[in-house]
């Protein structure tokens, strides 16, 4: 198990951290994730530049920020994204119980995920324990800090068959038992009606 880490940080918020007014659809906002000593994982906190400017006089450096354009939640938003949703519940649910033997589909998930335009990759930061990769959810405004394992390339088809297998497996590995293959096929009715047909010796 690694060191319980929240990777999967809040939503986008509504409203501006500093100035604590609304933000409005379509305007540039800035995301900034700090450290929280409490959970040893980071706290998120949007800011309208002015707001934003104002905290920077003032304000700790936060590990991770950048400019994001806010959009309104709207109603048919849950429909729309219902059509993708399995790689994005995958990503999310592995991310947050942060197994160390999921490390690797994580990463492969996120960057299939970018590679649909469903998430961007907004920062990366080199800590002790390796590169952590930021990505932002186009529609939602999610966080997902991710570790780039680095992966060999001979290990990547490997990998690709894992996310493949919980892709179809609504994010489950099989049990031995459900993967098991019987050792002897079950007797066609073409084998049993020769048998019968055989004369007795």
């Amino acid at each position: 198990m690694a060191i319980a880490e929240p990777w999967h940080v809040r939503s986008r918020g509504r409203e501006c951290a500093a100035a604590q007014r609304p933000f409005v659809d379509g305007e540039i906002i800035v995301t900034a994730l700090f450290p929280d000593p409490e959970s040893s994982g980071y706290l998120r906190r949007d800011y309208c530049v002015d707001g934003w400017a104002t905290y920077q006089e003032t304000g700790d450096k936060p590990f991770s920020f950048w400019r994001t354009t806010y959009t309104a939640v709207q109603n048919n938003d849950a429909a729309i994204a219902a059509e993708k949703l399995s790689a994005e519940e995958i990503l999310q649910r592995l991310v947050e119980e942060d197994e160390d033997h999921t490390e690797n589909a994580r990463f492969i998930l996120a960057v299939m995920l970018e590679r649909q335009k469903l998430l961007r990759e907004t920062d990366s930061q080199r800590t002790p324990s390796g590169i952590l990769r930021v990505y932002e959810h186009r529609k939602t405004g999610e966080v997902f800090i991710v570790k780039d394992p680095d992966i060999p390339l001979s290990q990547v088809e490997a990998v690709q068959n894992e996310v493949f297998i919980l892709l179809e497996n609504n994010g489950r590995t099989p049990s031995p038992e459900e993967a098991e293959i019987p050792e002897q096929p079950e007797e066609t009715p073409a084998e049993s009606t020769a048998e019968e047909a055989a004369p007795e010796a």
